[in-house]
Formats: C-alpha cells, sequence, structure tokens
C-alpha cells in the first residue's frame, strides 16, 4: 500500500510538470536565476549574468514571443551566441518541458557539444541535475545523442545524418553553425528544410539558427537573415548620446600601431575607448530594419564582445591582412560578415607583366622545395614545377608539355624524367597526378613510386571541400590515392594571384608565355542555384584551363607533404652558418686525418642490406 501511494505521489508530481500553466520566467531570467557556467566551457565560470553582455537579454527572451517563429542569429565569434543555445535548452528542460533537437553540422560536433557543453550545464545547474539522468547512468533514455526528461526529451545529431533527422516530431530546434552544413542530408535534401517538417505540428513550435557566415551568395545564415527582420545593436555615444553601431569602419589607429586602436562616433566625432563599451552596451538597444514578421534576426561582430578590446580586433586584422585566405577568416569570424569573392577573370596580361629574371636552372635562393602536379589528356601530360619558400609564398619555375599518347610508355618515361631531375640542386619533393582520366595508367605509374611522394589524385569538386584527404588505397592494385579540393585549390589560387607581394604571393619566370597565363586564367568564379540554394562553381572561360589545374595540384602536393616550411627554413640556415663558421683548410702538410671507419653492413630479413650504425 505504501508503495502504491508513493507511486501514485510520484505520478501527480510528474503530471504537473508537464502540464503546469506556462512559465512565467523568460530565458534571461532563468538564466540569471538558475544557470552555472562550468569551468571546463567557460572562460567565466559561476552564475550566469545576462548583464555582463546586455545584447544577449533580447535575443533569448525572443524565444517567449508568441509572434516570433524562428530566431536568426549572424554574428562573429567571442560574442556568445553558443551560450544563448545552452540558456534555451536549459530553460525548455526546466520550464516548459518539449521535444527539443540540436543540430551540429556534423554527428561528430554533436557528439563533442553534448559531451563538453550539455553535460557539464546539467552536472552544474541545479534546476538542471534533479531532471536529467548522469552520463555514467545506464538507463536507456539517457545516451550520449538523446536524453529524457519529465515532459519531453532533448536529441543531437548532425545536419550530415538522414536518420538523425527523421521520425520524432520536434517542437524546440537550435541549429548552430548552419552556413556550415551540406546541402543535402544524405539524398534526402536540405537539413534545415528537414527540421522544419518536424515541427509543423506544432503551432507553438520555435527555430533557433546560428552561425558565423561564410562567403557572400552562398552562405546559409546569410540567406535567413535577409528575409528576417533585420535588427542591429545601437549604442549611445558616451559624448553625445547619438545611437549608432559598433562599425569596423569607425575604428582608428596610429600609423603601424593596431594596439592604439579606438573608435570614432560618426556624430560628433569623439573618441570612444573599451573603458566606455559595458555602459555603452548596458544601455544599447536592438533596431530592426524591418519590423514585423515572424522571424527575428540579429546580427553581431566582436566589436560587442566584451571579452575582446578594439585593439584585440585590429591587430587580428593587422596580421590577417597580410594573407587573402586568413583576411576571410577574420571578415567572417570577427565581423561576423560574408567574405565576397571576386568573380570576374583575372587579367592574363597584367599577370604577364609580372614575370622575373629567374628560371628552372636559377632557382630562386627562397625556394626551400619543390613540387609538381600532372594533368593526362588524349595527346600529351602537362606538368608544372612550383618552388616553395616561407609564408607560402611561391615561383613557378616551368611548365613541362609532354606530347605522346598516354597509353604507351615512351611519355611516361619522360614524366619519369620530369619527376627524378634535379632542378639547381633541387629535387621534386612530391607529385600529384590526376587520375580522371586514364586512371589505370596513372595507378600502374604511381604506385611503384609513392614512396618517392607520387600520388595518383581525384579531384572533388564543390567549396568548402577539404584541400586534400590521406592518401587510401583504391581499385584492384590497391594504389595510394588522395582527393583534391579543386575548388577549394583554385579558390586560394587566384586570391594569391591577386596579392601584389608578400605572403602568398606567386611569381612567374621569364620562359613563360602569352598561352600559359590565358590557360592559368581560364576560368572564374560564378554563382549558381542547386535545389533552389545558392553556390558557388568555377565554369571556364575557354577551353584550355591545364596550367591553371596543374597549379592547382602542385599546392595540393606540398599540402599533403605536410612539411612546415618554416622549420626547413630555419634547418637550412643552421646548415649555412655551421659552414661559414667551419675552420679554414688545413695546408697539404699537415697531418691527415684518421681514416674513415667502414658500417658493417648485415644481411635483412628480406634478403636486402641494412647498415649498422
Amino acid at each position: 500500500m505504501t508503495d502504491y501511494l508513493a507511486n501514485t505521489l510520484k505520478a501527480l508530481k510528474l503530471s504537473q510538470k508537464i502540464w503546469k500553466s506556462p512559465p512565467k520566467l523568460t530565458v534571461s531570467e532563468w538564466a540569471d536565476e538558475n544557470r552555472r557556467l562550468s569551468p571546463e566551457s567557460s572562460a567565466e565560470p559561476g552564475r550566469w549574468r545576462t548583464s555582463r553582455a546586455e545584447y544577449q537579454r533580447e535575443i533569448m527572451d525572443t524565444v517567449a514571443d508568441a509572434r516570433i517563429e524562428t530566431i536568426v542569429i549572424m554574428s562573429s565569434a567571442q560574442v556568445g551566441k553558443t551560450e544563448i543555445i545552452n540558456n534555451i535548452v536549459g530553460y525548455f528542460i526546466d520550464q516548459d518541458p518539449s521535444p527539443m533537437m540540436v543540430l551540429q553540422p556534423t554527428v561528430e560536433m554533436a557528439k563533442t557539444w553534448s559531451h563538453d557543453r550539455l553535460a557539464p550545464m546539467v552536472r552544474d545547474t541545479p534546476a538542471l541535475k534533479s531532471l536529467i539522468a548522469d552520463n555514467k547512468s545506464r538507463a536507456s533514455s539517457n545516451t550520449l545523442f538523446h536524453k529524457s526528461f519529465p515532459g519531453g526529451h532533448i536529441t543531437m545529431t548532425g545536419a550530415n545524418s538522414p536518420t538523425g533527422l527523421a521520425s520524432r516530431p520536434i517542437r524546440i530546434v537550435c541549429c548552430d553553425e548552419v552556413s556550415r552544413y551540406p546541402q543535402s542530408a544524405g539524398a534526402e535534401g536540405d537539413p534545415v528544410n528537414l527540421i522544419r517538417k518536424r515541427t509543423t505540428t506544432f503551432h507553438n513550435r520555435k527555430i533557433v539558427l546560428t552561425s558565423t557566415p561564410t562567403l557572400k551568395g552562398a552562405c546559409r545564415i546569410e540567406q535567413e537573415f535577409s528575409i528576417s527582420d533585420r535588427r542591429y545593436y545601437h549604442v549611445p555615444c558616451p559624448h553625445c548620446q547619438h545611437e549608432q553601431r559598433l562599425k569596423w569602419a569607425n575604428v582608428q589607429w596610429p600609423e603601424g600601431k593596431p594596439q592604439e586602436a579606438v573608435m570614432v562616433c560618426t556624430e560628433c566625432g569623439g573618441v570612444i575607448e573599451d573603458k566606455h563599451k559595458p555602459k555603452m552596451i548596458k544601455n544599447g538597444k536592438w533596431v530592426a530594419e524591418l519590423p514585423g514578421g515572424k522571424i527575428a534576426g540579429f546580427h553581431l561582430n566582436e566589436l560587442y564582445s566584451p571579452w575582446r578590446t578594439f585593439a584585440d580586433v585590429a591587430e587580428d586584422f593587422a596580421e590577417a591582412k597580410k594573407n587573402p585566405e586568413t583576411l576571410k577568416t577574420w571578415v567572417n569570424t570577427s565581423l561576423g560578415e560574408t567574405w565576397e569573392e571576386a568573380g570576374e577573370s583575372l587579367s592574363e596580361h597584367l599577370l604577364s607583366e609580372r614575370k622575373e629574371n629567374y628560371a628552372i636552372d636559377a632557382i630562386p635562393p627562397e625556394v626551400l622545395l619543390l613540387t609538381s602536379g600532372s594533368d593526362i589528356q588524349k595527346d600529351r601530360i602537362e606538368t608544372t614545377i612550383v618552388g616553395w619558400g616561407m609564408d607560402s609564398e611561391c615561383w613557378i619555375l616551368d611548365h613541362v608539355v609532354l606530347y605522346g599518347d598516354p597509353t604507351q610508355q615512351k611519355v611516361w618515361h619522360e614524366l619519369e624524367e620530369v619527376l627524378t631531375k634535379t632542378y639547381d640542386g633541387h629535387r621534386i619533393a612530391g607529385a600529384a597526378i590526376d587520375s580522371g582520366y586514364l586512371t589505370e595508367y596513372v595507378y600502374q605509374f604511381t604506385k611503384p613510386r609513392s614512396s618517392r611522394r607520387v600520388f595518383a589524385i581525384k579531384g572533388q569538386a564543390g567549396m568548402g571541400k577539404p584541400l586534400t584527404t590521406k592518401p587510401k588505397p583504391v581499385g584492384r592494385t590497391r594504389t595510394p590515392m588522395y582527393t583534391v579540393g579543386v575548388d577549394t585549390a583554385k579558390r586560394t589560387i587566384y586570391a594569391r594571384l591577386r596579392l601584389t607581394s608578400g605572403e602568398g604571393y606567386i611569381h612567374f619566370g621569364v620562359d613563360f608565355d602569352d598561352e600559359y597565363f590565358q590557360q592559368l586564367t581560364a576560368e572564374k568564379m560564378v554563382t549558381k542555384y542547386r535545389r533552389g540554394f545558392p553556390v558557388l562553381e568555377f565554369v571556364k572561360t575557354r577551353d584550355r584551363n591545364e596550367a591553371l589545374d596543374c597549379l592547382a595540384y602542385a599546392y595540393a602536393a606540398l599540402d599533403n607533404l605536410n612539411v612546415k616550411l618554416a622549420a626547413l627554413a630555419a634547418k637550412r640556415k643552421q646548415k649555412q652558418n655551421a659552414v661559414a663558421v667551419e675552420p679554414e683548410q688545413t695546408s697539404p702538410l699537415a697531418t691527415p686525418p684518421p681514416p674513415v671507419k667502414r658500417t658493417k653492413k648485415t644481411r635483412s630479413r628480406k634478403g636486402g642490406f641494412a647498415t649498422r650504425y
């Protein structure tokens, strides 16, 4: 009887939890009252304070706005958007139990979020600890990817998992880093659209989309933000009280001194320092460009962050601007803005005018190592030899065209001569050969030479693909082959071709003709639409583009080598210094050196000979 009463009381308490009246607290109020930041996931562990970054308050409290269905956060890093998601999740677990899902770009990232974010939050927040079983529990309702609590559950999965996006209806969805989602979850279609369909049975659904942006015209979070009410955070000037956004264009510093960066008011010209930021942000407000609608959009950059100074952002910029790749990352992660690629073709005439007085038999001393990239055609093999120096600066040394039928051995023998030859004291350290045409012939050539870092490659189109993967055995012959993100390689090359000097700059020798530069600039990047979504692609502007392809493969060969060029340069300098301090040669009449002791050779297990040291 006692057990019966106890179980009945437990059931009544559970039903009260499930059917209780809507919560009176907002998300920010709940977080201030209940949330505890964990030491392993926060630089400021302890009680949560929304006032630490006041701009977060309206973002979180918009969840309680019945008019709003979707919340979009397009922002930089270091502004607390991940903690906003954590607070929303904690709020619904405790205050308004519902079926929820947290969607990350990949299953592995979902696993990381569950382990590194959710678990510590539940452990250190008393209001949550009693509702979700400990990670060590063997309960079927508590796994790494799925956790139950009274009145609801939360599922964590990746946008690349079709099975993870199937089945259960979901009321609350938090999609993190949506700009890094694949275009399709397997063959099922767009992951964001798939997850939206899971929410259609709930009239009070909430969909939260967050991300740092990527490329303009092909960025998911930019697209979502553009159809929102587009809210920006305005703060009052400490001098004239004029309300304005904190924009990068208004950050200034003395020449060569980014550590002294300040903000300048657009109205009065007054100097705004970091000491003014806390009060400005506390008194700031969100202003919508397009008020109304069901989608609330918020934009933030790193200048608002209480954890970053104006000088921090300026110093990062000063370093990032040296290279177009790092500058793109800075624009995305510090300004929270999309990066706009130049879509027009490069001028072959301007590149041709940059030719310098060096050649394959007179390699500049800055070159540390050589790689090559080869393209197979019906009647020839084309190969580019590239010299690499510090900071990925490179010198195009030669472009060789070997005419002949690639189904015959003669042209392959000629390629072998190119790859094994010594060029002004240098040998080719790594070679990438495209296997898209005459695949088996490429495999036959590369497999026995893989120990010399001569590999077959397979190009993989699409922005965002990794430059290279680790070689894997393929085909009947188990030939080592690695894939190359050709669009990634070409985008980097085109960005570097626009440089005028410095890190990543591309040099050309005197022997290159107009045809080479025409091939090098034979493609341009355009926006196309796939399944209704914009994607950036390279398209040909002329038929011949072998020079560009070969350079992309040579760049991939360098990446596959995984060589630290700085360490290589230091080693060379050390060797040169050692030679410089050697004592002068002794006279022929001096005592001769002792004879060199011969090493003893022993037969190896494989029948060859090994030297005993």
